[in-house]
């Protein structure tokens, strides 16, 4: 019901985190458009007869969560991991988290003999080759400058850690000499970070960033022209620049050993756009 009739209080009620941020942003986006460019909601899903639920023991006190693999079409393999974290004020469990899997291979979760798994500390572990601060500041690297900092030194290549440097590679070149493209790190709201231990001494990290793409008109005379999707936050105004802030969930599998981890998936979503207007009259589109 929440999202057929985009009720922002009954979705907080079910959602937090960076999935409700994410979540949010789709709602904002729908009703810039034109009630006749909106699609209608269809509802949907998950598969529970597939999906794989992994519950770590917690002791009195501890943050209470736990992670499934899910799938959206029956009789799939799951395609996505999710994390669903108990709210201490009302004691609700919330999805926080959801992440598109590059695979439908998933980590080898350690299990006790009852079939729970461990949770590990994700930030600060010094078990792990990486933690979600390293993983996190790779990651922004990648959009950043295509991995050439820190990205390819954290992240072995897989089809996740490639797209991203894909989409550097191909959005900052899209202008060509009519204006630059440059995505930085941003201030991120979303900083817990859940892992759980791996059957090989490593663990699965799950965790979400906040970067920003700035687009540039490279002279006067020059004027970005919003989309129809960009017009909740920029209202069809031409701008002289736009920057757009993305919050994305990530996942990653980090080895004991000192060695490059795997992205193995990540989910992004545009949350906010801005950037000064230019007059009015007819220029040259970049």
């Amino acid at each position: 019901m929440a999202n057929a009739q985009r009720d922002r209080a009954r979705l907080d009620t079910v959602e937090d985190g960076p999935v409700y941020a994410m979540s949010v942003s789709d709602y904002t986006e729908t009703e810039g458009l034109p009630k006749a460019n909106r699609k209608p909601y269809k509802p949907w899903s998950y598969d529970t007869s597939s999906a794989k639920l992994y519950i770590p023991r917690f002791t009195t006190g501890q943050d209470r969560w736990f992670a499934t693999a899910l799938s959206s079409e029956k009789g799939k393999d799951p395609s996505r991991i999710a994390v669903f974290a108990e709210q201490p004020k009302d004691k609700r469990w919330e999805l926080v988290s959801v992440v598109d899997l590059e695979s439908t291979t998933l980590p080898d979760i350690a299990l006790d003999k009852s079939g729970h798994a461990t949770a590990v500390d994700a930030t600060g572990n010094k078990q792990l080759a990486a933690d979600a601060n390293v993983l996190r500041a790779g990651v922004i690297d990648n959009f950043a400058t295509g991995g050439t900092n820190t990205g390819t030194k954290v992240f072995e290549p897989t089809k996740a850690s490639r797209q991203q440097i894909k989409v550097h590679d191909k959005t900052t070149r899209k202008f060509g000499k009519l204006g630059t493209t440059v995505f930085a790190g941003a201030s991120n709201r979303f900083k817990d970070a859940y892992a759980l231990k791996t059957r090989d001494g490593g663990a699965l990290l799950l965790f979400a960033h906040t970067h920003t793409q700035t687009d540039a008109v490279a002279r006067s005379g020059l004027q970005i022209n919003p989309s129809k999707e960009d017009n909740a936050w920029l209202h069809g105004i031409p701008r002289t620049s736009v920057t757009y802030t993305f919050v994305c969930s990530d996942a990653a599998t980090v080895p004991a050993k000192a060695a490059p981890s795997q992205l193995i998936g990540y989910t992004c979503a545009r949350t906010d756009a801005a950037g000064p207007p230019v007059g009015s009259a007819a220029t040259d589109r970049a």
